[in-house]
């Protein structure tokens, strides 16, 4: 598919569209899907962007064993099928097992890898089998060259498709931080690069048996890793982030979804300008 063009290259040729992927963090319901896809969509007109809808139909690394981890995986892949079939939107979501490869390989366009999961040998492979794009998100406790050795996994399987995800650093116990070198680091492996805005503003766990976060500085770090040079950009939203079943206090208000990506693309011209 013409959307997937990035995942051919290591690095986006100057006139390359930036490519977003932009959802809820959990399936709450198809309509809730329809909806914050056609405000994604509505909020990235017209600006040099590949948008793909993104969102999780199980959360299988919850914090407390009482969190909310979504709707399962028949239903939510059908959910996701039916928002690529009424809006035309291509759909991306995680998968935590082998054996949920091939089942959302077929209902999907890019299969993503959690950043817990990075090294796990037998996912990655089996993602890799059924020739889906991947984005693998780095694990907050690895360097970004030792992401080589999780894509070297994804390709022994078949991938032809890679990207490689930064969504921050352990510092400390509970906090990120997103180390600016990563991204060129990663880049020299010869995989696009792909920045998560919101979870990379996230404290695991720091929220009483859930993770929590500080959204008002996810403007502030997608500037700075647009300005660094990135080939994608990862934001989850909500319309009510507050009452969200999962990663609220780290989901970006949609309604502000515009006003950042204007920004991103006006730092991506430039730096384009002076590369």
């Amino acid at each position: 598919m013409e959307t997937f063009d990035l995942f051919n290259s290591a690095i986006a040729p100057k006139d390359r569209r930036l490519l977003l992927l932009a959802g809820p963090c959990q399936i709450e319901s198809l309509d809730h899907c329809l909806m914050l896809a056609e405000q994604i969509q509505n909020a990235t007109q017209d600006l040099p962007i590949e948008v793909v809808f993104k969102s999780s139909f199980d959360k299988a690394n919850r914090t407390s064993i009482e969190g909310t981890r979504g709707i399962g995986i028949d239903e939510g892949l059908s959910v996701l099928q039916q928002v690529n079939e009424k809006t035309a939107l291509p759909t991306v979501t995680d998968i935590h097992a082998p054996e949920q490869a091939q089942a959302a390989a077929q209902a999907v366009d890019i299969l993503q890898i959690p950043a817990f999961l990075c090294r796990q040998t037998d996912l990655l492979v089996a993602a890799g089998k059924t020739k889906k794009p991947l984005n693998i998100k780095k694990g907050q406790f690895l360097h970004p060259q030792d992401m080589k050795y999780a894509a070297d996994k994804a390709k022994a399987g078949g991938a032809s498709q890679v990207a490689l995800c930064e969504r921050g650093t352990c510092f400390g116990y509970r906090d990120l931080v997103v180390d600016p070198r990563s991204f060129p680091m990663m880049r020299e492996l010869g995989y696009p690069v792909i920045f998560d805005g919101t979870h990379s503003v996230q404290s695991m766990g720091g929220a009483g048996g859930s993770s929590g976060g500080a959204r008002e500085y996810i403007p502030a770090l997608t500037r700075a890793a647009a300005a660094v040079g990135i080939d994608g950009l990862f934001l989850e939203v909500h319309e009510e982030p507050a009452r969200a079943p999962s990663d609220g206090t780290n989901m970006l208000p949609v309604n502000e979804l515009r006003s950042v990506l204007e920004v991103v693309c006006q730092i991506r011209e430039l730096v384009t300008l002076a590369s």
